[in-house]
């Protein structure tokens, strides 16, 4: 039983950061209805924002913590908005097929230039601190309850998670521009003709889910402390499993997707099968697409030709 709890905490853990990250790839699925592959690319630059501001901002205290992981929503979110104006927009009227194309091209161009930029070395995810020695970006402790063992850290992602879903919420259902995007998801054309404006409400939904992204960039790379430009490739795809597994297009969905392939990961992780930890959440998109292809809680949609 100890082991199962401290698995579960694991997982959940690991499932928040996937939740963060589904949740972009479904808010502009839902708006424009295509993938946006270079959301896990994004993440990437969130991490790198973050490992790069950190020392400045004060990272190894709780407020430069906190600064740093604000800094790295905000540079993900303009960076979300730079590339829907330069890439996505000229292309709205064109095919899904063209529009998918593109944002593969993004991925693969933000990767190279990262390889380019910054290094294709893994760099650790720590900070210098005065005196010697090495910081992680919020001071580390390790929770003992019975024979639990919680690191501080794994309490950090959980609570900024939650926070974050909860603001996410809150913006979607409870503000007016919250309101204009569930009406743009609706439909497009009418919300148009009521005053809506499109462009405005699709680039705060890229600003909304790059900083999201931002935010699971620095979380991950807080439990596992390397960084590289291609670590977004893998947590991007399974953070894309998590979303059709939720329902693709579907907020709670996502999250819950999130969490689902946290645990099952983890799960798979502490048994003879750890091996195929990442091929086993590829099988369930398999699974999913074939037995219930609008996700757990998304529900099939008849589209007129």
């Amino acid at each position: 039983m100890t082991e199962l709890l401290q698995q579960l905490i694991n997982g959940l853990s690991l499932g928040a950061i996937y939740a963060l990250i589904a949740l972009g790839y479904t808010m502009v699925y839902g708006v424009l209805r295509f993938i946006n592959f270079a959301h896990s690319d994004v993440f990437m630059v969130g991490a790198y924002i973050g490992f790069y501001l950190g020392p400045r901002l004060g990272a190894g205290t709780v407020w430069g913590g906190i600064a740093t992981l604000a800094a790295a929503m905000a540079g993900s979110a303009v960076l979300g908005v730079v590339i829907e104006k330069l890439a996505y927009k000229p292309l709205r009227n064109r095919s899904n097929l063209t529009v998918l194309i593109t944002a593969i091209g993004v991925s693969l161009f933000l990767q190279n230039a990262g390889q380019k930029i910054l290094g294709a070395n893994p760099r650790a995810f720590q900070f210098p601190v005065p005196g010697g020695g090495q910081q992680r970006l919020f001071p580390e402790t390790q929770l003992h309850f019975r024979s639990l063992t919680i690191s501080s850290n794994q309490v950090i992602v959980l609570a900024v998670s939650a926070v974050l879903l909860v603001a996410l919420w809150w913006i979607v259902h409870r503000t007016r521009i919250g309101t204009a995007m569930r009406a743009m998801s609706f439909n497009a054309t009418a919300a148009s003709l009521v005053g809506i404006n499109n462009d405005a409400v699709i680039s705060f939904t890229f600003a909304l889910g790059s900083a999201l992204a931002g935010a699971g960039g620095v979380l991950y790379a807080m439990n596992y402390p390397s960084i590289d430009p291609l670590m977004g490739t893998l947590p991007g795809l399974k953070a894309f499993v998590a979303a059709v597994l939720g329902g693709i297009g579907n907020l709670p969905g996502a999250a819950l997707g999130g969490m689902l392939i946290g645990l099952v990961e983890t799960f798979v992780s502490g048994t003879r099968m750890s091996t195929y930890r990442d091929a086993i959440a590829f099988a369930i998109l398999i699974l999913i697409l074939l037995f219930r292809p609008a996700g757990l809680l998304g529900k099939l949609r008849v589209e007129k030709v």
